[in-house]
């Protein structure tokens, strides 16, 4: 049977008969391994110990980033049934994910930071024990950020608001705690909070 679609804009279920059925595989090794590994360190239990859509939302994101880095609304898509590239909105229930969403599920997030962020402490620090920490910061680009300030531009953009952010880590270069700061913040005045 040929099929012609000819000057028509028709989307790909009205132009396949009734009597086909479109069946396609999704790559989910890759995903698997993700999923696995955030099961095996613990991490989808340090996020929450109860199952949530917000939790899922969340883990998604996080295997979303490390596979192919996209924007939310990229990220979106990739979950959803027509337009997947792969596994991940399947094995989480996030077909139908919406973008806002996701956004809900970073205030989420970050409304419980502090928990997370000890419950990491708890897991990986001792007291006593040797912990890293490092202060960089990133330029921005608009003036949408509350925080974008002018300070010391590590970037060498000159004529730029930046954020200034701090990460500890354990003495073996495992993330325990981030905290974003407003550009104009001295290197110094970040530690204190960490600690």
């Amino acid at each position: 049977m040929k099929l012609v679609l000819k000057g028509a804009k028709v989307s790909i279920e009205d132009a396949i008969p009734s009597n086909f059925e479109v069946i396609r595989s999704l790559p989910h090794g890759h995903i698997a391994a993700i999923l696995g590994m955030i099961k095996k360190l613990g991490l989808s239990n340090i996020i929450s110990e109860k199952s949530s859509r917000k939790k899922n939302l969340v883990l998604a994101m996080i295997v979303a980033r490390i596979i192919n880095p996209k924007s939310k609304l990229a990220t979106c898509r990739g979950f959803n049934h027509q337009t997947c590239s792969n596994s991940l909105g399947q094995l989480l229930n996030l077909e139908n994910a919406k973008e806002d969403e996701l956004y809900e599920a970073l205030d989420w997030l970050l409304e419980n930071q502090s928990k997370i962020e000890d419950k990491f402490a708890k897991k990986h620090l001792i007291s006593g024990s040797l912990v890293l920490y490092d202060v960089t910061s990133s330029y921005l680009e608009g003036t949408g950020c509350e925080l974008g300030l002018y300070g010391y531009n590590r970037d060498k953009k000159k004529g730029k608001t930046q954020i200034v952010f701090g990460l500890l880590c354990d003495e073996n270069g495992c993330p325990i705690a981030v905290e974003v700061f407003s550009g104009n913040t001295k290197d110094s005045a970040t530690l204190t909070n960490q600690i």
